[in-house]
């Protein structure tokens, strides 16, 4: 039976937040030997501006850059934010003070973090990455907080690779094909071909690359991880082992897995222990009941 779009919003938002959650706790160590599941499942940065990203989009019925920043600003200033990272925080701390949504987003070849693809999956929902003017507008969602060619790609990387999923699209070694077609030239799409020429594993990834906060490293590697997995829980811990970034990186992950296989494919009863559960299943069922304008 095919999945429903409701099955795989659901799956989308609720993965990365679980993924987001386990991996939060790990964040920073260089290799996990010992992985025990956390007792205390919260989310972080990843999570809470993709929340806010949806309900800029279910208040709006739009995607709009504007709305969007506005959104940020507003869960910025009720401290809703946490563990955010220098790019993203440059961002909102000048948008709070009045700055523009597409002036204040980080330039510079450090601003080429995760900060805009962790955020960005909502967006495949409802924007079709093959057509110019829905490109134009994920570009300026992007550039809120990322003025960076890198990480405008490697978030469009991400973005292709869930709208393939929520369009039914199967997970196999033919999506590096289709990204590496459809990528401008860079590194994250040296990295994909990379992937898809030596059929590497998760585990060959963390020994040839890093698996930084940097675009480059952690958006192949989420969606490789994706592609390789058969259960939810087993590739996240081995993503976890990796160390680095581990809360984006399996976030994308989660967000990529959950589109694809749906909710029920994620571990149910880990879902209900996490600190945002009902608002991420508020905002997919409100998602699903709107129409948006574009």
């Amino acid at each position: 039976m095919a999945l429903t779009r409701e099955a795989r919003i659901h799956g989308c938002l609720l993965g990365g937040a679980l993924g987001d959650a386990i991996g939060s706790h790990f964040e920073g160590s260089p290799v996990v030997s010992d992985f025990a599941l956390p007792s205390d499942l919260r989310v972080t940065d990843d999570t809470q501006l993709t929340l806010a990203t949806c309900e800029a989009i279910v208040d709006s019925c739009s995607v709009t850059p504007e709305l969007i920043a506005r959104q940020f600003v507003k869960w910025f200033r009720e401290r809703r934010i946490t563990g955010i990272g220098s790019s993203t925080l440059k961002a909102l701390t000048e948008l709070d003070a009045g700055g523009h949504w597409a002036l204040v987003g980080a330039t510079g070849e450090r601003a080429a973090g995760n900060g805009a693809a962790m955020r960005i999956a909502p967006l495949a929902f409802f924007l079709d990455p093959d057509i110019d003017t829905h490109r134009q507008t994920f570009r300026d969602v992007c550039r809120i907080t990322h003025r960076n060619d890198e990480a405008y790609i490697g978030a469009l990387a991400l973005f292709r690779t869930v709208h393939f999923c929520m369009q039914g699209g199967h997970l196999n070694a033919g999506v590096f094909t289709s990204l590496i077609e459809s990528l401008p030239d860079s590194n994250v799409r040296d990295r994909l071909k990379a992937c898809r020429d030596h059929a590497i594993t998760v585990a060959d990834y963390g020994k040839q690359f890093a698996t930084t906060g940097y675009v480059t490293d952690s958006v192949p590697l989420a969606i490789l991880a994706a592609v390789r997995a058969t259960e939810f829980m087993t590739s996240t811990e081995e993503l976890v082992r990796l160390g680095g970034d581990t809360d984006s990186i399996a976030s994308m992950f989660g967000q990529i897995y959950g589109a694809a296989h749906g909710v029920e494919s994620l571990p149910l009863p880990l879902l209900d222990l996490m600190d945002s559960v009902a608002l991420v299943r508020k905002l997919a069922m409100s998602l699903l009941q709107i129409r948006i304008v574009t």
